[in-house]
């Protein structure tokens, strides 16, 4: 099996403009993903799909490999697929989110695991415990909720489930935002239109869902930290992953 991992980066970032040059623990943001999946020994080829001169040149500087993917991409999974397209000598992608700084081997080696399987799951993502008691009630933190061989049942920005039954013992992971693919699975995904469910959540993980496909939930004991606002920007200087 050979793997390629491809980290989507775009400079326009609504809630932290220019997130991915911003500087973290001295280092500008998507550097620091990029270095820290490099360690991984599960990835055969890792590549930063842009379309921005500046991301390319700040990949560059530490001996990175940069595609430039068209400026009218709509989404993260659409530059991973554009250059997927091109490398076709690959049969899983991994779509590694760029401001992913945090992103540990142990967490790649999970999510790519089940690809080695007889029979691998057409797609996989990784998610780690909830904390009820600050994170259920969450719209920016995307939970998850499994049947019991650990594909996902359902994803969404709500407190799910409803516990009508307090005493119910239910895991509810946080999901984030990081999948891997069969590749041919990935190039016929990002060609379908979007969802209801994907539109009404802004996860585009139910569009397959509600195409009828299944996706494997990865778990990690290792938690991460979301990068989408200048506080947790602020936060993630402090964080040790």
């Amino acid at each position: 099996m050979s793997v390629l991992c491809v980290i989507p980066a775009r400079l326009r970032s609504t809630r932290l403009p220019n997130k991915m040059l911003a500087l973290l623990q001295g280092q500008p943001l998507i550097q620091k993903t990029y270095l820290a999946a490099k360690g991984s020994t599960d990835i055969d080829r890792l590549v930063v799909a842009t379309d921005s001169v500046e991301i390319k040149a700040v990949v560059e500087e530490v001996g990175g490999e940069v595609v430039m993917t068209p400026v009218d991409c709509q989404t993260g999974s659409d530059r991973v697929a554009h250059v997927a397209r091109e490398y076709s000598g690959f049969n899983t992608v991994v779509n590694l989110q760029g401001d992913e700084p945090f992103i540990r081997k142990e967490m790649l080696a999970t999510l790519i695991a089940p690809f080695h399987d007889k029979n691998p799951p057409k797609m996989a993502t990784l998610a780690y415990d909830l904390i009820i008691d600050t994170e259920y009630d969450d719209p920016s933190l995307v939970k998850v909720i499994c049947d019991l061989n650990n594909d996902a049942i359902y994803f969404s920005r709500s407190p799910i489930p409803y516990h009508r039954d307090p005493n119910a013992e239910l895991k509810v992971l946080h999901h984030m935002g990081i999948y891997a693919y069969q590749r041919d699975f990935l190039l016929q995904f990002t060609q379908w239109p979007q969802t209801p469910l994907e539109k009404a959540e802004l996860l585009e993980q139910l569009r397959a869902i509600e195409h009828g496909y299944k996706i494997r939930v990865c778990y990690t004991p290792y938690r991460t930290i979301e990068i989408n606002t200048p506080e947790e920007l602020e936060k993630a200087q402090k964080f040790v992953g």
